[in-house]
């Protein structure tokens, strides 16, 4: 990857890579997100992963009370060479040709446009240039602010709005580097991080660990469950921890997930870099999931997160943007995460406009219990 973008910058600062290319991938209108007009509607929905949602991410980054605390950086595209380290050749050569012939729907919900595999190209290599950076020593902490996502693409399959796993190639870029030996890739989107876990579900260098709704298989493209058992093979077995929460979970349900699974697997695995692949669409707010978390809670999850990679990762750390889809939380949760990531004793927190939902927190605390007493005799952590 080319690093000319990347400079030296001051500690307690967030570098954040961005490219407005991304906001040229363009998917349309209908119900929700099929693209579909059932001709009985007379306002049809932008489908859920649009530009807007990416718009208010830089804008609020940009202008709200972190915003001194934000150093910008460009993005590039990634070539054709950098996707084989993950993605297979027939995978890519499909890419290549739909968007030669002008587009196609890869599966449900997921629409490569004109202009689309651009912006997955500048997605993925924004994200190559992000990790970069923090390898070669210019930052402790990068944020990718990518889209479309990735974290849904497998090897050789799109599925759920992804075409490139720019987490994935993130994470294969650290263990090429001679850098890193192991890498851990906490996934808090709403959904599992299935192209990610599938990537390295043969390997004993990577931990995936996923917190995702409980929501199952949703079809050819997501053949995976996300369930407890999905565990690795051959050498990876044990490298794969799901953890499938309740609908409704919550911020103390998260931060007991992550008190009970996520830090204990962290502190044993002991990774050389942590890729905190983040979700905002496990919102309280957001229209494709149901895990009620608000900024508080994002806010919480960002500190475990950074302390856990000062800790263990000499404070390595490279975030990437997956999921968010209420176009006003989204940014908001955001902006609360990197509070959290930051630590700024000095800064009020920025206050939540809409959030209030009375959570009880006793079911999910017996099934995270559950997920532990499965999993103890059976992960390495």
């Amino acid at each position: 990857m080319a690093t000319e973008a990347c400079s030296t910058v001051t500690v307690n600062h967030i570098n954040v890579f961005w490219d407005e290319g991304m906001l040229k991938h363009e998917t349309g209108i209908g119900v929700f997100d099929t693209g579909d007009d059932p001709g009985f509607l007379d306002v049809l929905e932008k489908h859920p992963e649009n530009s807007d949602r990416l718009r208010n991410m830089v804008s609020i980054l940009k202008r709200g009370p972190i915003s001194p605390f934000i150093s910008w950086h460009p993005g590039s595209p990634a070539l054709i060479s950098h996707l084989l380290s993950f993605h297979t050749p027939e995978y890519i050569n499909e890419l290549v040709e739909a968007d030669k012939g002008g587009g196609k729907m890869l599966c449900a919900g997921t629409f490569l446009n004109p202009g689309s595999w651009d912006a997955a190209l500048l997605a993925a290599g924004t994200t190559l240039c992000a990790m970069k950076h923090v390898l070669d020593g210019h930052g402790k902490v990068a944020y990718a602010l990518v889209r479309p996502p990735g974290h849904h693409a497998q090897p050789s399959q799109a599925d759920g709005y992804c075409f490139l796993n720019n987490a994935g190639l993130a994470v294969q870029l650290a263990l090429d580097s001679g850098v890193c030996n192991k890498v851990a890739v906490i996934d808090i989107d709403v959904h599992y991080g299935n192209g990610t876990a599938e990537g390295f579900y043969r390997s004993n260098k990577v931990l995936t660990i996923s917190l995702h709704m409980n929501h199952g298989s949703w079809g050819p493209s997501h053949p995976h469950n996300g369930s407890i058992d999905e565990l690795g093979e051959g050498e990876g077995y044990g490298y794969n921890l799901n953890i499938p929460l309740p609908n409704g979970t919550g911020d103390n349900g998260y931060v007991y997930a992550f008190n009970e699974l996520v830090i204990p697997s962290i502190q044993k695995f002991g990774p050389d870099m942590i890729v905190l692949t983040i979700g905002l669409d496990s919102s309280a707010f957001d229209p494709n999931g149901r895990q009620c978390l608000t900024m508080e809670g994002y806010r919480k999850i960002g500190k475990i997160v950074h302390d856990l990679a000062k800790q263990h990762s000499d404070g390595r750390l490279v975030i990437v943007q997956e999921g968010g889809y209420h176009v006003t939380y989204s940014a908001y949760c955001l902006h609360a995460f990197l509070e959290g990531v930051l630590s700024l004793v000095s800064l009020p927190p920025l206050p939540d406009p809409i959030a209030y939902y009375p959570e009880d927190d006793t079911f999910s605390s017996k099934v995270i219990d559950a997920i532990k007493n499965y999993q103890k005799d059976k992960l390495h952590f």
